[in-house]
């Protein structure tokens, strides 16, 4: 069975001879601890490959380097970054429409979809015989946060006026158009992430999420499918409340903080009805665990969500801290199921 065999086999939830293997954080790892890097996917090689950007060049973006190294950037869209440590995305200094009188004059990066990379993303589709993932990156409403700061969105958000709906429909048509452009390529599924969630409810009320938000990922969702594309879909924290409507609009998978949330109630409520992307815990597990500790978190999202190698993919964040054995005790966990 091909590696894109395998994560098909998956998704159309017919038992693979394994679960798929994916890893998060690739680029930092690749770059910095190359030899780890190989050890481990030659024992354990993935399944899913990332193509490269769809979108063309943006006028705006000053990054020369690698992103994550200690210095000032500006983005795609005009937002003043600093990072201080290499491998972590740093924080907005300095948000575009911080200030509403900034709005009509202000533009998103159309460049970036008028020449999109399209020889790129071809020969990536055709040089794996991986399962082919296309990337938005963040989505719309961590868009706004950066585009207005995260304070001012929030309150925007508590009373929505013009100047705000005008800046969510800027954001939306550039997103319908970045799918529509993913749709035209060989990429198997397009993923993108929005984090919705603390650490123990949502950011927002579910009603005002639904009145505003899930109709976007509607439309999102309803380009891939047309197109024949699968729908991954990312959030951090607790989202609950949200899972049972991303999988009403048509999420096939779903990467979420699941240590957040009771696992057995993931489980029981929502196994078979969406694929869970991992993952094992990598705000304590992953990086400060014990061997043992990472196998038995692996063990237990095996035995709630993987249902006979039919629900699962063996995901797992490789963070600038993560210690590469643990890496592997996690791999060789996920390899007892299937």
């Amino acid at each position: 069975m091909t590696p894109r065999e395998r994560v098909f086999n998956l998704l159309n939830r017919m038992a693979p001879d394994r679960l798929p293997r994916d890893i998060w954080g690739w680029g930092y790892i690749q770059r910095n601890r190359p030899d780890d890097w190989r050890r481990v996917t030659e024992r354990f090689p993935l399944d899913i490959a990332r193509l490269p950007s769809i979108l063309g060049v943006s006028l705006r973006d000053t990054r020369k380097g690698v992103k994550g190294e200690d210095r000032n950037y500006v983005d795609d869209w005009g937002a003043v970054w600093r990072s201080l440590q290499a491998g972590v995305s740093g924080e907005v200094e300095n948000s575009p429409l911080a200030d509403w009188g900034a709005l009509a004059d202000y533009r998103p990066p159309l460049e970036m979809l008028e020449h999109p990379a399209e020889v790129s993303v071809a020969e990536a589709c055709d040089g794996t015989e991986c399962f082919r993932l296309g990337e938005i990156g963040a989505g719309p409403f961590e868009r706004m946060q950066i585009l207005r700061g995260v304070e001012n969105l929030f309150l925007d958000l508590a009373a929505p006026d013009e100047n705000f709906r005008t800046l969510l429909d800027m954001v939306h048509d550039f997103y319908l158009q970045h799918y529509s452009l993913w749709c035209l390529t060989g990429a198997d599924a397009v993923a993108m992430g929005d984090d919705w969630g603390s650490q123990k409810a949502l950011l927002i009320s579910p009603v005002r999420w639904r009145s505003i938000f899930k109709p976007l990922y509607a439309e999102y969702f309803n380009l891939l499918h047309r197109a024949g594309k699968k729908v991954f879909f990312h959030s951090d924290g607790m989202i609950l409340d949200i899972i049972p409507d991303l999988i009403e609009i048509g999420a096939d998978v779903l990467n979420c903080q699941i240590d957040c949330m009771d696992i057995n109630e993931l489980g029981r409520n929502f196994g078979g009805r969406i694929v869970f992307w991992g993952e094992p815990d990598r705000q304590r597990v992953m990086p400060f665990g014990t061997a043992a500790e990472v196998r038995a978190e692996v063990r237990k999202l095996c035995d709630n969500l993987a249902l006979n190698s039919r629900g699962l993919i063996a995901q797992l964040y490789w963070g600038i801290d993560v210690p590469t054995e643990n890496v592997m005790a996690a791999f060789e966990e996920y390899g007892r199921t299937g």
